[in-house]
């Protein structure tokens, strides 16, 4: 069974693509979110992730995140916070708790 995701691929006035996603990502839907963040971030330069509307976020779900690190500006919730600061991924990309 597949838990409930909803990708949306967004652009900011500058370019910037942005991909706002909503819901859990998990093992079970890891596969659709890997190819939405490798598409959104297939232009190079800068990569906006929304995870504001993510109550779940696994380790596959980061593991994803991790191919881009380098260029990723994270927005997330506090309830995100502990995983992405314990898997030291806030380390390596921008993220902005809101």
């Amino acid at each position: 069974m597949t838990t409930p995701l909803t990708l949306t691929d967004q652009r900011r006035p500058d370019g910037t693509p942005v991909l706002v996603a909503e819901g859990e990502i998990d093992m079970s839907n890891v596969g659709e979110f890997r190819v939405a963040v490798d598409r959104a971030a297939a232009g190079g330069g800068r990569l906006v992730v929304d995870l504001t509307a993510v109550d779940y976020l696994d380790s596959a779900g980061l593991a994803a995140l991790f191919a881009h690190a380098d260029r990723l500006e994270l927005i997330a919730p506090p309830l995100l916070d502990p995983v992405l600061t314990v898997s030291g991924l806030a380390d390596l990309a921008t993220v902005r708790i809101t």
